[in-house]
């Protein structure tokens, strides 16, 4: 036997000096996030105080509030989600199949879809409301394309990579029959993405459900509008009484999309 006997060793040593290198910069980068995040001691040693005060404002909730002031700007929270994504479902399908490379062949198609997307996706939805509202003015229609124009990136590059994944087989089969590009994409493309484009399109709704609600906080329409009234206010009892409906919301839309999935997907 060899004196010098072989060990093994998981990472080589360029691969363990990466891995040092890696967390020392994040170590780094986290004690330099924590030096340029103002703490102000004093407010945070009372912070438990004031919370405590405040939940003592918001009881007893002001259910009498809802009917007067709230129902309808949550009814008008649904209908910007609802709106929205669908107003973003007929805009991402296109973008998808631009941005698939084995659907269309264009090059330029492909960068330009690719470039429209990360656009959509790399600005906040509060970003986009704030642009509208300056646009349009405040009220649900800023609320309504803002979620809209959010929605279009995350839905168009899962149905970009859901074409891209496409078994090549019944793609062929239809191109050796004569099929037209519409027919291969009806026949072929959709029913292999179209699970997944429902799943993706109920999970979006179920996002901008929870994103409509604050929408109004800049002037968007809907719930958020009540919310920021009774915050300006200090009517902290209607606070809680808008926070307990958005809840209220979010739940039953996680409840609604769950049993969609369930027996129809």
């Amino acid at each position: 036997m060899s004196e010098h006997a072989m060990q093994w060793q998981r990472h080589s040593p360029g691969q363990r000096l990466l891995r040092y290198a890696l967390w020392l910069f994040t170590v780094a980068a986290i004690v330099q996030a924590a030096r340029t995040v103002e703490v102000i001691p004093e407010f945070l040693a009372d912070a438990p105080e004031q919370m405590a005060d405040m939940l003592r404002r918001m009881w007893p909730v002001d259910w009498g509030y809802y009917r007067e002031g709230v129902h309808a700007a949550l009814m008008e929270t649904l209908h910007m989600a609802t709106l929205g994504t669908l107003l973003s479902l007929a805009l991402a399908l296109p973008l998808g199949v631009m941005v698939a490379p084995n659907v269309t062949r264009s090059r330029t198609l492909n960068l330009v879809a690719r470039v429209l997307l990360v656009a959509s996706r790399s600005v906040n939805s509060l970003v986009w409301a704030l642009l509208f509202v300056a646009i349009f003015g405040p009220g649900p229609l800023a609320g309504m394309l803002a979620i809209a124009l959010r929605s279009v990136g995350f839905v168009g590059k899962l149905v970009g990579e859901a074409l891209e994944q496409a078994p090549r087989g019944p793609i062929e089969a239809l191109q050796a029959a004569g099929a037209s590009r519409f027919a291969q994409l009806w026949y072929g493309h959709w029913p292999h993405i179209k699970p997944a484009f429902w799943s993706v399109a109920l999970l979006r709704w179920d996002i901008n459900v929870r994103e409509s609600g604050v929408l109004g906080l800049v002037g968007a329409g809907g719930i958020g509008v009540v919310l920021n009234t009774a915050i300006d206010l200090f009517h902290w009892n209607r606070v809680a009484l808008v926070l307990a409906a958005i809840f209220a919301v979010v739940v039953v839309a996680e409840v609604v999309v769950l049993q969609i999935r369930k027996r129809v997907l």
